[in-house]
């Protein structure tokens, strides 16, 4: 055991950050118990857009573990990947569903985002993308895509329909046709709920409870609890680039380049900010390897079948437990690993569950929305159009490109265009092409 101890002692540097093997522990179940809602839903969001759930199961267990553990041994930090709410979301609706591309084609955009990612933080190039997008858009992405993702959520539930006049309406929910969207709305405020009280895996606790309730009814069929994994073979390397130079598929992998990029980064901050992780500055001490870290998880995640795998806001909740170092994450690996053996209980929850979960981390993230600027017209105005175009036209990538494109016209025709940063511009001429080419 001293043996033991003295390895993870100098890999991981316990008692330089004031923490044990326990305390590493009990932060790595919090923050698993707080993250695996993913295996959960992530299958039933993906398998929307034809991919085999049994394999997306295994492969969003795979991808959280192995991308984990490079976060853990490579950058040493107390962060959980899995994949990405939101990037899910886009993958299957906008990507597959909406542009008429293949699952196969999608997985390739997200491993090409990947490598793009990393040449960006081997060559340091992604600070000066970041700054150059204007902050308030930064915000509106993040919180854009949680309104994206609340429409998703409220159809899926057919708590909102379609409507020939009004586009959208109120569905019924009287009836027992209609039970599926009162157990969802139930779900939700029992997650909200559970949260709120500070009770670990609520999330997950939320989607389980409103499951068994539709068991009597037939709205949920209960076939077990632990098994061997399902096979990965359905979606392993199926990866397809014959479409790779089509300007759409470009925009694609930038979208998806984009939102990791933004999400990535407030996750980084926030995490270990709160961990007392970054120096005197504010600065993230080993920020080149925790990117290559997060890098690495889109390429991984997308060769074996998932839509993007990034670094989890969750992890918050293992840092206020205790988690200083990357043996929390190496524990948050082996949990997920632990949790390939239960398919079947993944396999039991209903769309009107996983939706859920989906409206509450919709309203989580739309908080973006309240930490913009709104001194200045041209800057939320651009903002507030990229976030209410994303639910609106179901697509992330034209609200990004909205965005970019209202943004550089409102500063060009209110004479501020020098406050515009050449990126930004360049980015709104390329969605300009975008638009106009259809």
């Amino acid at each position: 055991m001293e043996q033991k101890t003295g390895f993870l002692e100098r890999q991981f540097g316990l008692s330089a950050h004031g923490t044990s093997v326990r305390t590493e522990f009990i932060a790595g179940l919090t923050t698993f118990l707080t993250m695996v809602y993913i295996v959960f839903v992530n299958p039933t969001i993906l398998g929307a857009a034809g991919l085999d759930k049994g394999a997306v199961f295994v492969a969003t267990c795979i991808a959280a573990a192995v991308s984990t553990l490079v976060m853990a041994f490579y950058a040493n930090y107390p962060i959980g990947l899995a994949p990405g709410m939101g990037l899910n979301a886009f993958f299957a609706f906008t990507v597959v569903l909406g542009y008429k591309y293949t699952w196969q084609q999608a997985l390739a955009a997200v491993f090409l985002s990947g490598v793009l990612f990393f040449l960006l933080s081997i060559f340091r190039v992604r600070e000066y993308v970041i700054n150059a997008i204007p902050r308030n858009l930064k915000f509106a992405i993040s919180a854009g895509v949680g309104l994206f993702l609340g429409i998703i959520a409220l159809e899926q539930a057919k708590i909102v329909v379609a409507h020939p006049v009004t586009l959208v309406t109120l569905g019924p929910l009287t009836g027992f046709d209609h039970l599926p969207a009162v157990l969802s709305l139930l779900g939700f405020v029992l997650i909200v709920a559970l949260n709120a009280r500070h009770v670990v895996g609520g999330t997950l606790l939320g989607i389980l409870a409103v499951s068994l309730l539709g068991l009597p009814f037939g709205l949920a069929s209960f076939g077990g609890v632990v098994s061997l994994p399902p096979s990965l073979a359905p979606t392993l390397l199926q990866l397809d680039f014959s479409r790779a130079f089509e300007l759409t598929f470009i925009i694609v992998v930038f979208s998806f380049l984009f939102i990791d990029v933004f999400d990535n980064a407030g996750t980084l901050i926030g995490v270990t900010h709160r961990a007392g992780l970054t120096d005197q500055d504010g600065n993230l001490p080993r920020m080149k390897q925790a990117l290559i870290a997060d890098s690495f998880a889109a390429m991984f995640g997308s060769l074996i079948g998932t839509s993007t795998t990034t670094s989890y806001i969750e992890s918050a909740s293992g840092v206020a437990a205790g988690g200083r170092t990357g043996l929390t994450a190496v524990f948050v690996a082996l949990f997920f690993l632990l949790a390939l053996f239960f398919a079947p209980l993944a396999g039991m929850v209903p769309a009107y569950a996983s939706s859920a979960a989906l409206l509450y981390v919709a309203c989580v993230m739309a908080r973006g929305l309240a930490e913009m600027n709104w001194d200045d017209v041209t800057e939320y105005a651009p903002a507030v159009v990229a976030a209410i175009a994303m639910p609106l036209t179901y697509s992330i990538a034209t609200g990004i490109g909205l965005g970019f494109i209202t943004y550089a016209l409102a500063k060009l025709i209110s004479g501020k265009i020098a406050e515009a940063k050449p990126a930004v511009l360049v980015l709104a001429l390329l969605f300009a092409g975008k638009f106009a080419i259809g």
